[in-house]
């Protein structure tokens, strides 16, 4: 087994749950300063359209990081935490309210698309960052 195998098979889940936390506090800072940079050099809209990229990318972290606690409960034969029924048909439904809340503001916003898309990324670019993090300590 190479080393960085051996690093990620010792990962807690309270260390998981770190990482998502402070990938979700990334995201939403990155997402507010990107925003603002945007609504200055571009206009609100196009900044409205990262913001809600940003949003979308925030809560999905944290339905990650609901399910991590269910299956980090159910590993360890505990008793599910409260809500898990419900965190598992949120996490479920979430593609089509997300896809609801993207669909209404690039028809309200219509500011670049390529700005929400840009905002939907923040979640891959701030978890790539935090697993670099844990792999370089």
């Amino acid at each position: 087994m190479t080393e960085q195998a051996h690093l990620l098979s010792g990962l807690t889940g309270e260390a998981l749950e770190a990482l998502l936390k402070r990938a979700i506090r990334i995201t939403l800072i990155l997402g507010l300063v990107v925003a603002l940079v945007l609504t200055v050099a571009s206009g609100w809209r196009t900044g409205a359209l990262f913001m809600t990229g940003a949003l979308v990318s925030a809560a999905s972290i944290f339905e990650w990081l609901r399910l991590v606690r269910i299956i980090n409960a159910r590993m360890r034969k505990q008793k599910a935490p409260r809500g898990a029924v419900l965190v598992i048909g949120f996490f479920l439904l979430r593609l089509f309210f997300f896809g609801a809340v993207i669909y209404g503001s690039l028809k309200c916003f219509q500011g670049s698309p390529m700005a929400l898309v840009c905002g939907l990324s923040l979640a891959v670019a701030t978890l790539m960052f935090e697993a670099l993090r844990l792999l370089r300590d």
